[in-house]
Formats: C-alpha cells, sequence, structure tokens
C-alpha cells in the first residue's frame, strides 16, 4: 500500500462513524459504475427465471422452509 493510501486511511480513523460511513459512500459511488452489459445479462436470466416459474418448470421455496434448514446449521 502507498504512503499515500496509509495517510488517507490514518486521517479517516480520526473522522466521526457518521463522516466514516460518508467516505465509504461515496468511494463505493465512484467504484460502482454501470455496466450496460451486466445489466443486460441479469434482466435476460430475470425474465428466464421468472418465465420458467410462471410455468411450472421451476421450484420454489416457501420462507418457513427457509428459516428452518437456517436454523438447523
Amino acid at each position: 500500500m502507498t504512503r499515500r493510501a496509509l495517510d488517507l486511511i490514518e486521517n479517516i480513523k480520526a473522522l466521526p462513524d457518521t463522516e466514516k460511513l460518508e467516505v465509504v459512500d461515496g468511494i463505493l459511488l465512484e467504484l460502482d459504475k454501470p455496466d450496460p452489459e451486466i445489466d443486460r445479462v441479469w434482466a435476460d436470466e430475470a425474465r428466464a427465471r421468472w418465465r420458467a416459474y410462471r410455468e411450472g418448470r421451476a421450484g420454489h421455496v416457501s420462507y418457513a422452509e427457509v428459516m428452518a434448514r437456517h436454523r438447523r446449521k
């Protein structure tokens, strides 16, 4: 890690928690660039899954069953 990054981290540590969250939010917004190809792939996948569900080709699991499985772990 560069000295600049280490200095930045030290400065951030000194901030109040609310300002740290604002810094994190700003960084995430900067990194989260839209990707039309990924958006298209996910939209196609969502449509395919919804179609399969409507046509009875995809099973489903109830909320109660999911929670029961989780509790057994």
